[in-house]
């Protein structure tokens, strides 16, 4: 089970653009979530194609399953 927290946030094009952490800290403390979310807006250090990030739109956690097949 590999698990993911995905970060979105709007860009100056109103499109949202995600950032992707692999295996997230469980439970997820939404203040310090917040918080991080803040700096890295803040700190203005992510462009994407259509602009740069200018809000949060929200955050989740993505779990998914995979299962080998072998074949043969």
């Amino acid at each position: 089970m590999a698990k993911t927290l995905e970060l979105q946030f709007l860009n100056t094009a109103g499109k949202t653009v995600k950032i992707s952490v692999d295996s997230p800290v469980e439970p997820v403390d939404q203040i310090a979530l917040n918080t991080a979310m803040d700096q890295l807006l803040a700190a203005n250090i992510f462009i994407s194609t259509d602009g740069e990030f200018v809000s949060k739109k929200g955050a989740r956690i993505i779990d998914r399953n995979v299962t080998e097949i072998t074949l043969g």
